[in-house]
C-alpha cells in the first residue's frame, strides 16, 4: 500500500465527528491479526472490503467471490488478466493512500463482514483500524504486507474468512515459490551480484532506499540495490547525477514512458546498463510483477527478477512459471497470445526490446 500520512490523520479526525451508529453483529470468533489486534468475527464471512489496493490483490488471490469490490475501476490492461465474472465488481474507493476515496458511509451501506487492510502495520495504522471498527461495529483486520511474511499472510488470512483450507493452499504455494528460488539463487551464489537501480516514474528518478518495501525482492535475488547509497527509508526522488554515480549494471522499471525514454535520453544512455541493453520493463497485466502495489503479486516477481539478472539459469523456466501462477492465483487460464501480450517487449533478455 502506499501510505500517506496526512490522509489517515485526516481521516481519523472525520471519524471522531461522525455520528454514525455502529453497526450490531454477534461475535462468534475471536481471531489476532498481524498487529496483535483482537478481531471479533461472525460465524460466515460473505463480503469483505478492501481498505487498499494491496488488500484488494491478496483477497482476489484468496477469494475474490468475496470482495465487496475494486477500489478503482479496473483498467484495459488489468481488465485482460482477470476472468470477466470479476471485471466490473462495485468501486468502493480506498480507506488507506494517498487518494483515498471512500467513507464510512460507502463502507456501512455495503454491509460487510470484514475489513481488509494489507501492508504497514505500523501504530498509525492501528489506531486508524481501531477507530473505524470501534465507529462502524465492523471487524477491521490488518495483515503485514512484507515479502517474507507473505505465507504467513495466506494462513492468516484464511482464518479471517473462513476458508482455511484456501489459506493453507496458498501459504504452501508461496512458500514452495519463496524456497524454490532461495535454491536457484543458491546455485549462483559464486557470481558477482548485479547491481540494480530501479526507477520509477516516467523520468526513472523515484526510486526505493534500503528497507523500501518497492524493493524488498532485489535482496531475495541477490541483488545490490544501488539506491542504498542514498540511505534508508521508502520512496525517494534521486537525481541523475545520483544515478550516473552509481552507474548499474541493470536497470528496472514498471514504467512504460521511462522504458522508452532510458535509450534516446542523452545522459542516460550513457550508462553501462543501457549501453549493454540491460534496462527491464516489468509486465504489469494485471498487476505489477515487480512492485505498484506491493503485494502478493510479488511472488512472480521473484521468478521474473532471476530470470532477468541471471538469464543463462533461469529464463528457460519463466513463461511455465507465469502460467501456473496465474492458474493458481488469479484464477485464468493464459493461452500464448495473452502470455506473449503479458510478457512484451522488453520485458527479460528472450525478449528484447529495439528503440
Amino acid at each position: 500500500m502506499q501510505f500517506d500520512r496526512r490522509r489517515i490523520l485526516a481521516l481519523m479526525g472525520c471519524l471522531g465527528a461522525l455520528a454514525v451508529p455502529a453497526v450490531g453483529r454477534a461475535a462468534v470468533r475471536r481471531m489476532t491479526d498481524s498487529a496483535g489486534r483482537a478481531v471479533d468475527m461472525p460465524e460466515t464471512v460473505s463480503k469483505v472490503f478492501p481498505a487498499g489496493p494491496p488488500a484488494s490483490i491478496i483477497l482476489y488471490m484468496m477469494a475474490p467471490d468475496l470482495m465487496a469490490g475494486w477500489t478503482r475501476p479496473l483498467r484495459g490492461q488489468e481488465r485482460a488478466g482477470i476472468p470477466a465474472r470479476y471485471h466490473d465488481l462495485p468501486t468502493t474507493g480506498r480507506l488507506t493512500g494517498r487518494g483515498g476515496s471512500a467513507n464510512l458511509e460507502t463502507v456501512m451501506m455495503m454491509k460487510p463482514d470484514l475489513i481488509l487492510d494489507y501492508g504497514s502495520v505500523k501504530p498509525t495504522y492501528v489506531s486508524l483500524a481501531d477507530r473505524v471498527q470501534a465507529q462502524t461495529g465492523i471487524p477491521y483486520a490488518l495483515i503485514d504486507g512484507r515479502f517474507d511474511n507473505i505465507p504467513k499472510s495466506f494462513l492468516t488470512l484464511g482464518d479471517l474468512i473462513g476458508r482455511p483450507d484456501r489459506g493453507r493452499a496458498c501459504a504452501a504455494k508461496a512458500e514452495e515459490i519463496i524456497g524454490e528460488l532461495a535454491a536457484a539463487r543458491a546455485s549462483v551464489a559464486g557470481a558477482s551480484p548485479p547491481r540494480v537501480y530501479y526507477g520509477r516514474g516516467a523520468d526513472g528518478l523515484q526510486t526505493g532506499l534500503k528497507g523500501s518495501i518497492n524493493v524488498e525482492l532485489l535482496a531475495h535475488a541477490g541483488a545490490v540495490n544501488v539506491a542504498e547509497a542514498a540511505g534508508e527509508g521508502g520512496l525517494t526522488k534521486v537525481s541523475l547525477e545520483h544515478v550516473l554515480g552509481w552507474d548499474p549494471d541493470v536497470i528496472l522499471t514498471t514504467d512504460p514512458n521511462f522504458f522508452e525514454l532510458v535509450w534516446t535520453h542523452d545522459v542516460w544512455k550513457t550508462l553501462r546498463a543501457v549501453k549493454a541493453g540491460r534496462v527491464y520493463l516489468s509486465p504489469t497485466i494485471p498487476w505489477g510483477w515487480f512492485d505498484r502495489p506491493p503485494s502478493a503479486n510479488r511472488l512472480i516477481g521473484l521468478y521474473w527478477l532471476l530470470a532477468v539478472l541471471y538469464p543463462d539459469h533461469f529464463l528457460d523456466r519463466l513463461e511455465d512459471r507465469a502460467r501456473d501462477f496465474y492458474s493458481f492465483f488469479y484464477h485464468l487460464d493464459i493461452d500464448g497470445d495473452l502470455l506473449a501480450r503479458i510478457m512484451g517487449p522488453g520485458s527479460h533478455p528472450g525478449n528484447p526490446f529495439r528503440p
